[in-house]
């Protein structure tokens, strides 16, 4: 396992330089479309409100969005290669599914002069591939009224003692494999998939639930029908926000890091508009409001976060030691085995 080191993520140096129009004038000119591959819920209601009106669409650009889960969005992608366009220009995905559409061989290998304010990104977000947009972690979420006492790991979260209280998210089936694969081994193994699925199965067995959504899932938190799960950090944060009784616990067995970031198509019938894309989502202004309407930390230096919601959406400097970087080239080589099992075994 990788220690993923983010003191620099948390700490940031510097004030963001303010590009000025007369530095990017390609970015200036741009108008026409963009199509944007995205998940639906919350994350593309936030593109549209910090990114796209704001800064985009001013510019005379018509902004497109491709709602879907990741995983058709990306079988798209493969399909639509050998076409000399295809049919989306940027497309959200995690580092992790980055990776592998890179060595799926789908994606522009990025030239960063089109991109200005990417000399303000953390060096660890930056791949010749995409760029990372937001990060987070991932932890265990639960309810104090329902869970007691307080967990400490994934262990605990996928203890069938839970039974029907045990929570899943359906898009979330990798996280979830790399969380029962941590449980299983006390931390050793994220890449552990045969341990990984009895644990899993132990839980089913006991009645875990599976909701389709985060958004599905948070109601179910709200309304008491689940009281423990693991999900990204800032994802606690904004269902705090939202009156969601639930707390966050760090995991002992380490905290799997999660970046959501961009790439652009190889075959992107709109490049230029497609790094225009980029280059907004790294604006100061837009990276801050992912922080306070979202909990995740920005990719960025410079950035002016109220220092208590940093404290919320960060990690202590121990808890920093504890996060992990995942192991990109093991969930490129078993995405497929590992969603199939998840859905005709696991969810039948």
């Amino acid at each position: 396992m990788t220690t993923f080191d983010r003191r620099d993520l948390l700490k940031g140096a510097g004030a963001a330089a303010l590009v000025s129009g007369l530095g990017m004038p390609a970015l200036a000119q741009s108008a026409g479309k963009v199509v944007v591959g995205t998940w639906g819920g919350d994350y593309a209601r936030l593109l549209t409100k910090n990114i796209e009106d704001p800064i985009l669409k001013p510019k005379g650009i018509e902004v497109v969005q491709d709602q879907a889960g990741d995983a058709p969005r990306r079988a798209k992608m493969v399909a639509e290669r050998r076409l000399p366009r295809g049919t989306v220009d940027i497309q959200g995905l995690s580092a992790a599914n980055m990776y592998e559409m890179n060595e799926a061989g789908v994606l522009e290998q990025l030239d960063y002069s089109k991109i200005p304010n990417a000399k303000n990104l953390l060096p660890t977000m930056k791949y010749p591939y995409g760029i990372g947009h937001i990060y987070s972690g991932n932890v265990v979420i639960y309810n104090p009224k329902i869970i007691s006492p307080a967990p400490t790991g994934f262990k605990d979260w996928l203890d069938p003692k839970w039974g029907s209280k045990i929570g899943f998210i359906d898009i979330q089936y990798q996280s979830i494999f790399i969380a029962a694969s941590m449980a299983a081994t006390n931390g050793a193994s994220m890449n552990d998939l045969d341990k990984a699925k009895e644990v899993l199965m132990a839980v089913k067995k006991a009645g875990g639930r599976v909701y389709p959504t985060n958004e599905a899932f948070a109601a179910a938190m709200k309304n008491e029908e689940i009281g423990i799960s693991a999900i990204w950090k800032a994802r606690v944060v904004q269902w705090q926000n939202a009156g969601i009784p639930c707390e966050a616990v760090s995991p002992v067995e380490g905290i799997p890091a999660y970046v959501s970031g961009f790439v652009i198509q190889k075959n992107a019938p709109n490049k230029d508009n497609a790094y225009a894309y980029m280059n907004a989502m790294l604006e100061k202004a837009p990276q801050e409001a992912f922080a306070v309407d979202m909990g995740y930390n920005g990719t960025v230096t410079g950035l002016s976060v109220d220092p208590a919601l940093q404290k919320r959406i960060g990690f202590t400097p121990e808890e920093e030691k504890k996060l992990r970087d995942l192991d990109y080239g093991f969930l490129a080589k078993n995405d497929s085995a590992m969603k199939e099992w998840w859905d005709k075994v696991f969810k039948a």
